[in-house]
């Protein structure tokens, strides 16, 4: 299947195509993606859905001249063999292969390196904007879902864009998905908008009608705006668009080639913001996808036929264990609410919603009002639990310090995928949030070893009266041993040497645990202790610990910059700990490159044997 795509020459081929050839490469393309991401891993059902409109807006506009913008970018997988990056794609997603999103290192044709919902129109009007005091003449096309379209930063941007009146040209694909079901005002608006076909003919012909009527006419047409705006809002509910100052065109079928070409070529022509309403079918053409597209939103590799899975853990994810614990405690608290920012299933959240439907809200993506939200609810009595990834949460960091710390408001953040993510990259990566949040007064943070110690750490988080984060990484929940009859509120010393005090965070212990028997190896000892605690930190045990080996190496799934190292450091500054050397071992300060988790841990240093070498340096006084 991949070679038929291969004899291309993208973009220059497609504009040869007539729109029979045009339909008949779709087919080929969903089969390429189901070929490739099967193997790889990656986005399939959100860019299965965008076939058609991928091939449309490649046909009709010139890239990179015209400034295509995908929003997220995780469905840019159709644009990218649009661009001639076909050949690339047994490397997707892996280490220096070919980008999961948008990068513009990568090609002409990516225009922003997207990896974060609801950004497009706005970056979209800054390159509108600057083609305008240029002089110069191109369109700008910035593509959102409308799961992105519940994101403030999008609706800001429509209502200046709206304003601003640059040409633009907004494609809404609506497929009714974020990555879970979407819900709210703005998915209900859409809904409505999708049943009002009649709306643009009806608009059409009453001004027809009017302008028709013998030398009264166009003074009536005019006149009567008010009156034709009433039939619209009566026939299509709060038509918002239209009021921010674009033109509304559509719905329009998103897999009908005919159908999106000839309404493209009527936006072109408009000189002002337009915004096209398309209807996809997200996962469209591929069975399992359809029927499924939550879970086939973004997927490890699989069985194309049977759509199972080809890694299949043993035992349940953080994730799952999150689900599970949050379910039982709230059979026994019914002030606990469950809230998530469009990934009830991503974050384990399903279960909890089927037993407590009206203790779950899914808020969209729109993670700085899921903060602010939880924060009334706690304001108000309640035991609002916040379960988001990392690379999410960072985006509520206002709504963090100054609606939940400031107030010292009993709100339990679920840290979803922190640390090292793999091969989705550099925008998903969750490795700054003890960065940021460790100098937020008043918030506990607490980071797992294994999913025991979360389950642990839940029931603890409920006993305070203050926020608290609870990190913990992605996939599959190890077991290590414990000394679990110790309280969950000191760290824990799992292991006793002399040369050397090693203070691990959240997964990162079971690697300490390795590194200790590979110093043993080489004829040296260490203490082992598992922090929990970013903050506040367990002062009596790590003192104690230093005092005895007066050396400390600190390793983190985290940037080393302003991370628990760090942390760590300003606590030795404020006590007498003289003579006291330190390593701090995290990700280094730049951006996380995307690949397999346990290549990039290798590559940067982090894997057992790189930092052994390191410590044994720094023991010996070579490092």
């Amino acid at each position: 299947m991949a070679k038929k795509l291969l004899k291309y020459d993208f973009p220059s081929d497609l504009k040869k195509m007539t729109v029979k050839e045009l339909e008949l490469l779709t087919y080929d393309i969903r089969d390429f993606l189901i070929e490739k991401v099967s193997k790889m891993g990656g986005h399939i059902a959100s860019n299965l859905g965008v076939v058609e409109l991928t091939v449309a807006l490649h046909y009709i506009f010139d890239s990179p001249r015209d400034k295509i913008i995908w929003d997220v970018g995780h469905q840019s997988y159709v644009h990218k063999i649009l661009t001639g990056r076909a050949n690339r794609f047994d490397g997707l997603r892996a280490l220096d292969g070919l980008s999961g999103f948008p990068k513009r290192n990568e090609s002409e044709h990516d225009m922003h390196d997207s990896g974060h919902a609801s950004t497009s129109i706005s970056i979209a009007m800054g390159y509108a904007t600057a083609r305008d005091l240029k002089g110069e003449d191109y369109n700008v096309i910035p593509v959102i879902g409308d799961g992105a379209l519940t994101g403030g930063v999008a609706l800001e941007a429509l209502n200046s864009a709206g304003t601003a009146g640059s040409k633009m040209i907004v494609v809404l694909n609506d497929n009714e998905m974020s990555i879970d079901q979407n819900n709210g005002s703005i998915s209900q608006h859409l809904a409505k908008l999708r049943s009002s076909h009649k709306y643009l003919e009806f608009k059409k012909q009453l001004k027809k009608t009017l302008k028709g009527i013998p030398r009264v006419g166009e003074g009536i047409c005019s006149s009567m705006e008010h009156i034709r705006d009433s039939v619209k809002y009566a026939i299509v509910p709060g038509a918002i668009f239209e009021e921010l100052g674009f033109k509304y065109l559509g719905p329009v079928d998103g897999h009908n080639i005919q159908d999106l070409l000839d309404i493209l070529n009527i936006a072109k022509m408009i000189d002002e913001p337009v915004l096209i309403h398309v209807v996809t079918k997200k996962g469209k053409g591929y069975r399992n996808a359809e029927t499924n597209p939550s879970k086939f939103h973004g997927v490890s590799p699989f069985d194309p036929t049977t759509g199972n899975p080809l890694i299949k853990y043993e035992n349940p994810t953080y994730s799952t264990i999150v689900g599970n614990k949050l379910t039982q405690l709230a059979i026994e608290n019914p002030k606990i609410i469950a809230i998530s920012a469009a990934m009830i299933d991503a974050t384990g959240l399903r279960k909890f919603q089927e037993k407590f439907p009206e203790r779950t809200f899914d808020v969209g993506i729109a993670e700085q009002h899921a903060v602010a939200f939880a924060a009334g609810l706690a304001l108000s009595g309640y035991r609002p639990v916040v379960a988001i990834y990392s690379t999410f949460l960072q985006r509520s960091y206002d709504q963090l310090l100054a609606d939940v710390c400031l107030q010292n408001l009993p709100v339990v953040f679920m840290v979803d995928r922190a640390g090292n993510v793999g091969s989705d990259g550099e925008t998903h990566h969750g490795v700054f949030d003890l960065s940021y949040l460790s100098h937020m007064p008043g918030m506990t943070i607490m980071s797992p070893k294994d999913g025991k110690e979360l389950v642990r750490m839940m029931d603890y988080a409920f006993t305070l009266e203050g926020p608290c984060v609870i990190r913990y990484p992605r996939g599959e929940a190890i077991e290590l041993s414990s000394s679990e009859n110790q309280s969950i509120n000191t760290s824990e010393l799992l292991k006793e040497g002399n040369d050397v005090s090693i203070i691990a965070v959240g997964k990162m212990v079971k690697t300490a645990l390795e590194v200790s028997d590979l110093l043993e190896q080489s004829g040296y000892s260490a203490d082992v202790i598992n922090a929990r605690f970013i903050k506040p930190l367990d002062k009596d045990t790590i003192l104690a610990s230093v005092k005895k080996t007066k050396r400390i190496v600190t390793i983190e799934d985290n940037s080393v910059i302003g991370g628990f190292g760090s942390n760590l450091l300003s606590l030795l500054s404020s006590v007498n700990t003289e003579g006291v050397k330190t390593l701090c071992l995290g990700w280094p300060d730049k951006f996380v490159k995307q690949g397999d988790t346990e290549e990039l841990f290798k590559l940067y240093g982090l894997d057992p044997l790189s930092i052994l070498e390191r410590v044994c340096n720094f023991i010996e006084g070579k490092a």
